[in-house]
């Protein structure tokens, strides 16, 4: 590929380069190149990128290992984006992910929200800090130290105590029994890298 003459740079000399893995299909990330970018690609059979937020360019898995081996490099009809076909060594996304594309729309909206003043967004934001930044005598720290088996564990025990409450008492331990259900569900959700607003967006999603 003549990357002079076949690629039609935009104003800020960048082209959109789509990464797709080319042995299942998966698009894995989207990302940006300029005319050095994609010479260091060609020339190494490895892909690099513009960094926007950087401004410099970046050798994809160079820190992390997570390397990919461009397979072949299509260019659209308009030659205004690229299509990365690559063998990838590892995860495409910084998360860990796979993918880039692990969250579909509503997920992605309810996690954008702002957030508020609601008891169940500062507790998810003590529960955070608590996994983070450990604190000796935490209940918190201690259940996350225990690991994601004995959590789980403990969510499961809250349910079944929240059955016993509904059936054999009044509703005052019945909510009382549901606060600690809804708490080791977050502790639960924060130890899988995952938060409130993703079980609000799988909500909406079944709402619709």
């Amino acid at each position: 590929m003549d990357e002079g003459t076949a690629v039609s740079w935009g104003p800020d000399g960048l082209v959109p380069a789509i990464v797709q893995d080319a042995r299942t299909g998966q698009v894995l990330m989207l990302a940006y190149m300029n005319k050095e970018a994609l010479a260091r690609t060609l020339e190494t059979g490895e892909t690099h990128f513009w960094s926007r937020s950087r401004n410099g360019l970046w050798h994809k898995g160079a820190t992390s290992g997570n390397t990919q081996q461009v397979e072949e490099i299509r260019v659209d009809c308009d030659g205004d984006a690229l299509l990365v076909r690559v063998k990838p060594a590892g995860p495409a996304c910084h998360t860990g992910k796979v993918s880039c594309f692990y969250r579909d729309l509503a997920s992605a909206e309810a996690a954008s929200r702002p957030p508020d003043s609601r008891v169940i967004h500062r507790l998810e934001g003590v529960i955070a800090e608590r996994k983070a930044h450990p604190r000796e005598g935490s209940y918190t720290s201690q259940l996350f130290a225990k690991g994601e088996k004995e959590i789980a564990k403990k969510v499961g025990e809250e349910g079944v105590e929240v059955a016993v409450a509904t059936l054999a008492e009044g509703d005052d331990r019945v909510l009382y029994e549901m606060a600690d259900l809804v708490y080791h569900g977050l502790v639960l959700l924060a130890q899988r890298g995952l938060r409130w607003a993703d079980l609000e967006g799988e909500l909406a999603r079944r709402f619709k």
